[in-house]
This record gives structure tokens, sequence and C-alpha cells, in this order.
């Protein structure tokens, strides 16, 4: 069976895609059989980061380790009983096609909550919320006090995480590994980071997450989308010499992929 990797936030704007992207990219880069499916069927920015990489690589006959993307297949709506969600039923497909061909699935999830992103939850071995670095974003997780230093309860996403966990336990599978990374860290004031990092400290005591280091805010990602490049792909496509702010955010996917401490992988990037 593959390890299923989910990534899930259900505010938009956290990164999720480009956290996918890099994770799928350094996964078959370092020679494992990496699936992707995309259940954001709106916006879709994750299977266009993908379709971006597939037209750049065959503009510049280049060939560049790469996922495999597993679209949800059209489900005969008549074969389904009234009982059922068809959506589970495409879900599950999509999974079972990738899973004879991948060591690794991944699923990007919308920035919403839907009955698809539900039950992509329930089968994630390893979980990642990537989660701004702002008590904004921070609700999604738990309400805090105005002083953000009392822990009021647990948001909506994170019972619908605990419901998952639930749902795993009586199916006999082991616990998702959850881990919340910080993303797109700016130039905020010390004391809100310190504030940030107490509170999520709080928090994954209390309802069991482990808190991971993502990316700071780079204009780079927005520069490689187009072209469906990650980090890793840069000396590939001719950038001979990294800047410093490239060769920083490489060390910060290799600390990512360090603390996901996933089955059989080392960063050897």
């Amino acid at each position: 069976m593959a390890h299923i990797i989910v990534v899930g936030n259900e505010k938009g704007g956290a990164g999720k895609s480009t956290v996918t992207m890099h994770i799928a990219t350094a996964l078959a880069r370092m020679g494992h059989r990496v699936g992707v499916i995309d259940l954001d069927l709106r916006q879709q920015s994750f299977a266009r980061y993908l379709l971006n990489r597939q037209k750049y690589l065959a503009e510049t006959e280049m060939d560049l380790p790469s996922p495999t993307y597993f679209p949800l297949p059209d489900i005969d709506k008549s074969k389904i009983p009234d009982d059922e969600n068809i959506y589970d039923h495409r879900l599950s497909a999509a999974v079972a096609n990738a899973n004879s061909n991948s060591d690794f699935i991944l699923i990007d999830c919308p920035g919403s909550h839907t009955r698809l992103s539900q039950v992509a939850h329930s089968l994630a071995d390893t979980l990642i919320t990537p989660l701004n670095d702002s008590f904004v974003d921070f609700d999604l997780l738990a309400h805090v006090s105005s002083d953000s230093e009392k822990i009021e309860g647990p948001s909506v996403y994170s019972e619908m995480v605990w419901h998952a966990r639930q749902l795993r336990a009586q199916a006999g599978l082991k616990p998702i590994d959850w881990i919340v990374v910080r993303n797109r860290v700016g130039a905020q004031q010390m004391v809100n980071k310190i504030r940030m990092e107490r509170a999520l400290d709080k928090l994954a005591k209390r309802i069991g997450f482990r808190v991971g280091p993502g990316f700071n805010e780079r204009v780079i990602f927005r520069e490689l989308f187009p072209r469906g490049l990650t980090l890793l792909d840069l000396k590939d496509v001719g950038v001979k010499q990294l800047n410093i702010s490239n060769i920083t955010a490489r060390q910060e996917l290799r600390e990512l992929i360090k603390t996901l401490n996933l089955p059989n992988v080392t960063a050897t990037f």
C-alpha cells in the first residue's frame, strides 16, 4: 500500500499547492514513485501547476523527475446506490489507480470544507496543514482569547481531523501523523512570532499534532509556478549559481522533508 500524504487547510492562500508540489517533486527526485490527486475541482491550482510542468518539459525537451497525476475518474451514477456519495467512489477509484503505481500518494485538498476533503483526511497516513503565521489563520485550528494567551476551544477543522482519526481507529488503521507547518512566514514583529509559537505549542499538546517548518514568503515561488518548476529544478534548467534566498529555501524544504519522517525517505538533495 502506498503511503498517503494529505495536504489540507480549509482557508485559501496558505501555500498548499506549493507545499504539495515541492514534496511530491522532492520524493520523485529521491527515486520514489509518486502519485498526486487534486481535490479542488473548481480552482485546480495544483493540477495547473502540474500541467505547466508538463508543457514546459515538452517545449524544452527536458526530462525531470516528476509525480504522476491521477484525476478523479467519471463514475456512472446509475451504478451507485442512492445512499452512497458518488464523490466517495470517484476518490476511491483515483486512490486505487494511484496505489498500484506509487510509493507515495499526495492529495491536495481545497481551501474549503467539502465531502471530498473529509474523506481524504480519513485516508491520511500523514496530514500536513500549512498555516500562515498569523492568528487570523490560527483560528482555523482553535479559538483563542483576545490576548492570544488562552485557547478557548478547537475549530471546525480540528474537529474534522478528530473525526477522521476516529474513523481510522475503527478501521484498525494507524493513527494520522498530523504536522502543522508554519508557512509563508514574513517579516512580522517578533512579538507576534513568539505568541504564535507559544499558542501552537499549547494547542499541539492539547489536540495532538506536531509543528513543522515551512517556507518563508518568497517571490521565487510565484516565478516558478508558470513553468511548473520547483526549487530543486533550478540547476537543471540553467541556473548555475543559486542566490542566498534560493539556497535558504532549499534548506527549508530539506528540513520539512526531515520533519515529516516518511518511511524509507532520506532528504538527499
